[in-house]
């Protein structure tokens, strides 16, 4: 019995077998190609490995029907093209030892056979001062011979038919545009990460920037709104061997998505945990909860200090000391954001003009004004006028521009939030209440959640929002992939009374906007919504989203901080807060009011024990 036992066991035990190589390439080319973007990725960065000053891309169907690369870079010998699309077949790396001292973007042999693996890939290559270019073609891993063929120095790969090997993967691409969004996106951190090379794109035959060699300041000018770029402060730290520097925006100098993030490491473009955390913590209490930071920085440290090798897209690292990269990041931009924003330079006409607006620019962030008081940071000197002139300040300036008036009767039981009886700071509302509890409330974060309930009630209705037809269109210009994404949900935007349509390839027309905003500015509302669209990846995702998106009106249709409020107006903002159930917070989550008991008020002044 217990021989029989056994012999089933062994008729049924699996056998461990070598998989194909077939099977195994393509199984590594889900690892290192998962979206059109990945493969854009792997050849740029062979590109830059090569020596390249130019590289021109172009896509078709946002890279899912055709992938081209063209450099200028050394090229490749006909004999070394049947070597280049082996798996770990690599000119970067020669011994075990090199692996701590990764100096190259590209090192893993990986990419030209996974891409062969999944697409039709074609190479063609000629070394400087050759007579003749060669060609090498793959087609779903299967190789061809080396042919001579024209073309000039450097090299130009040809991905066509994307994963037409591994149809299931296909199956899991967005749509041609958001490809295309993911494939602009990874060669803007290319080229802030080489700013010395020029970088072409081009989609479906248009262009969508062209970026000449420039250096650090240059290039990150060219991929931030005009805005932003003038509103930057500088930012520069030391410690033992690890050094920071690049560019930070200024408090006032935010956006809806982390895009406008570029982080560089040893002139590896990253997106590393550890480094994003470490910019939201600097930033934490200098801009709004849910706005993100825009900031170029570059990190440069011993290779021997961090492995890049951890992740298959090497976009995440590891570091030896990750606290004192932390620790670097977060003084050193605390330090630079404690010092006045200034214009550190001025978009060079020549970047501006051709790559145009940030595809996630946000117009309406205002530089922070520059600092005008005395040069010294400590105390007055002797005999110096700078009490008097603080005098002169708190008498009239904006801690005094309160608007005092008698409580009206209507500070009653009835009347949770009270009466108001002050405005400070031209943003704050003081109000009492029956008991005498005092109020603080925030006028633009109240109006905010207001707003918002009432376009979503009005969503929610048999008739919709109502509109607001504007007199004459307004025509706004925004980069081309935003206005994309506005046209293509007009239809989903115009149930919120946000009426638009396209207006060429960078612009669209607004024809109408929801009543309920009053007279908003259409541009900076545009640009936030698209930033959100961005964020849903799909526009047929909004509706998914649409809480978001209404979030977004809201916070731009209602009364702005540092607007004068009369007293009729303050009580009314604050009758409409006690009938709407969640006017505790705005729709950011933060406050809208804060409350003190008068025991509380007797407890900090010591008029009661604790």
């Amino acid at each position: 019995m217990e021989l029989l036992l056994r012999m089933w066991h062994a008729d049924r035990m699996p056998t461990i077998r070598l998989l194909p190589g077939h099977v195994v390439d393509r199984i590594a080319a889900g690892e290192v190609v998962e979206r059109p973007a990945a493969a854009v990725k792997e050849l740029v960065e062979n590109a830059l490995d090569a020596g390249a000053s130019r590289i021109a891309v172009s896509l078709l169907d946002g890279g899912m029907r055709r992938i081209e690369v063209l450099d200028d870079g050394c090229g490749m010998e006909p004999e070394a093209l049947p070597i280049a699309i082996q798996r770990h077949a690599t000119s970067k790396l020669s011994e075990a030892g090199d692996l701590v001292h990764i100096t190259t973007l590209g090192f893993r042999g990986e990419a030209l056979p996974s891409i062969g693996a999944a697409a039709r890939l074609s190479i063609t290559s000629r070394v400087a001062g050759a007579e003749t270019a060669f060609s090498i073609r793959v087609e779903g891993g299967v190789v061809a011979e080396v042919t001579p063929a024209a073309g000039t120095a450097g090299t130009r790969v040809v991905v066509t038919d994307l994963f037409f090997a591994t149809p299931a993967r296909r199956a899991f691409l967005r749509s041609p545009r958001v490809e295309a969004d993911h494939a602009e996106a990874v060669l803007r951190r290319l080229a802030l990460a080489a700013p010395e090379v020029s970088f072409r794109l081009e989609h479906e035959g248009r262009l969508i920037f062209d970026l000449p060699a420039a250096d650090r300041r240059g290039r990150l000018a060219a991929l931030l709104a005009e805005e932003e770029a003038t509103a930057l402060v500088a930012v520069e730290a030391e410690r033992e061997e690890v050094r920071l520097s690049g560019f930070a925006g200024a408090a006032a100098t935010h956006r809806a998505t982390g895009a406008a993030q570029f982080l560089v490491v040893n002139g590896r473009p990253v997106a590393d945990p550890l480094l994003r955390t470490a910019l939201r913590v600097a930033y934490l209490e200098a801009i709004p909860r849910g706005r993100f930071p825009v900031a170029g920085l570059w990190l440069d440290l011993p290779h021997r200090a961090v492995d890049v090798n951890v992740h298959p897209a090497k976009t995440e690292l590891r570091f030896r000391d990750p606290e004192r990269i932390r620790g670097l990041m977060i003084s050193a931009l605390r330090h630079a954001l404690a010092r006045p924003a200034v214009v550190q330079f001025q978009p060079r006409a020549s970047l501006r003009g051709r790559i145009g607006p940030s595809a996630y620019a946000r117009p309406d962030a205002a530089p922070a004004p520059a600092y005008h008081g005395p040069a010294y940071p400590g105390p007055a000197p002797a005999g110096s006028s700078m009490l008097a002139e603080a005098q002169l300040q708190l008498e009239s300036g904006p801690l005094a521009r309160a608007l005092p008036m008698a409580p009206e009767p209507s500070a009653e039981p009835d009347h949770p939030l009270g009466a108001a009886v002050a405005q400070v700071l031209d943003t704050y509302i003081i109000a009492v209440a029956a008991d005498g509890t005092l109020i603080l409330v925030d006028q633009h974060a109240a109006h905010e959640r207001l707003t918002h309930e009432a376009l979503r009630d009005q969503l929610m209705g048999a008739d919709g929002p109502a509109t607001q037809p504007l007199l004459l269109p307004a025509v706004i210009d925004l980069p081309a992939a935003d206005a994309a994404r506005l046209a293509e949900a007009a239809s989903a935007l115009a149930r919120l009374g946000l009426e638009i349509e396209a207006f060429g390839p960078g612009a669209v027309m607004v024809r109408a906007l929801p009543a309920v905003l009053g007279t908003a500015d259409p541009r900076p509302l545009l640009a936030d919504i698209a930033a959100e669209l961005a964020e849903c990846g799909e526009s047929t995702a909004l509706s998914s989203k649409l809480d978001a998106v209404i979030a977004r009106m809201a916070c731009h249709g209602s009364i702005r901080a540092g607007r004068r409020m009369n007293g009729a107006e303050m009580n009314a903002l604050l009758r409409q807060m006690e009938r709407v159930p969640r006017a505790a917070t705005c729709s950011h989550g933060r406050p809208t009011f804060l409350k003190m008991s008068r025991a509380e008020i007797e407890t900090l002044f010591g008029r009661r024990g604790t």
